[in-house]
């Protein structure tokens, strides 16, 4: 097990940020060791001082990089994510590649490394809510499930323009059918994955963006049949999976954390917040790269997930 790791962070937008930050509490909770350097666009905002505090030096997209990493975080916009991964393949020992991997219709990535780890974000996986219907629920006995994720992008990011964001421009990367790509992970996670899927992905709203602001999608497999809803447009955030077993239904409140049964079953309410649940997944990427467990989402795994998003 190694105790002092070399990082490389290519995008340190606020998702960037956010991993940085629960990365090195996590390394300073296992009392290792570490060097961060930043990979940057050179567009993006300047670093505060305890950002800055963790970084040892700062390159920029069109620096020829020669260090030699454990680990590349790949937290730039997904439409730079392919050639991110393929100019850093080299100089690293594992990835860690925020979703959704790739765009939606994409070319296949190229082969890469036989020494590459790359491992593609499913943060959701590790709530406290997910992670109790995973280890408590029969799912494949499920006549149905229904999930919505209803969010009003504007509030994203307070004090942000969201006009400006990935998630606004299709050119980026954007729309909420890959963008909130969580669903469809923990929907095939949790039920196995769909053998075929209709969907329709539009721009419905009055939001001044040109992606996608609504997907809903029908699937089936051999035991469920999946409903999905999802948006940027809902003015009460809202994340919920609803499980149609033979004798209860289960709803799992996935924003708030909490569980409710049809059939009179006390609730079960679980305390956590976001960085909680992130750094939970930071713990299981090192897991993967120390080999203490298989890597279970791979980039293979993520463009098949990525693939049903598309409706393919």
């Amino acid at each position: 097990m190694k105790n002092y790791y070399k990082i490389g962070f290519c995008g340190l937008g606020s998702i960037g940020r956010r991993h940085l930050k629960n990365t090195v509490r996590y390394l300073q909770e296992q009392g290792w060791g570490y060097e961060i350097d930043a990979i940057r666009s050179g567009i993006g905002g300047s670093l505060d001082m305890e950002l800055s505090a963790y970084i040892s030096r700062q390159y920029t997209y069109e620096d020829r990089i020669l260090e030699d990493y454990d680990i590349i975080f790949i937290t730039n916009p997904t439409a730079m994510h392919r050639e991110s991964i393929r100019r850093y393949q080299d100089c690293t020992k594992s990835m860690f590649i925020e979703k959704p991997v790739l765009e939606s219709g994409s070319l296949p990535l190229e082969p890469l490394p036989e020494k590459l780890t790359a491992y593609v974000a499913c943060p959701l996986r590790y709530t406290k809510t997910l992670q109790y219907v995973k280890e408590n629920i029969d799912c494949r006995r499920a006549y149905s499930v229904r999930a919505v994720c209803s969010t009003y992008l504007p509030m994203w990011h307070p004090g942000e323009d969201y006009r400006k964001s990935y998630s606004a421009r299709k050119s980026m990367g954007g729309g909420v059918g890959t963008d909130l790509i969580h669903e469809w992970d923990y929907l095939s996670w949790l039920f196995g994955k769909p053998d075929k899927v209709m969907t329709i992905q539009e721009k419905v709203s009055e939001l001044e963006i040109d992606s996608n602001d609504i997907a809903v999608y029908i699937g089936r497999s051999d035991h469920t049949v999946y409903e999905l809803h999802l948006d940027y447009f809902g003015k009460v955030e809202t994340r919920r999976l609803e499980i149609h077993l033979p004798e209860k239904r289960i709803v799992a409140d996935i924003r708030n954390g909490k569980i409710s049964f049809s059939d009179g079953t006390e609730d079960i309410v679980f305390e956590e917040n976001r960085d909680d649940y992130q750094i939970r997944e930071i713990a299981h990427f090192f897991d993967i790269i120390n080999g203490v467990c298989e890597n279970d989402n791979s980039i293979g795994q993520a463009i098949e997930t990525l693939n049903i998003a598309s409706g393919k």
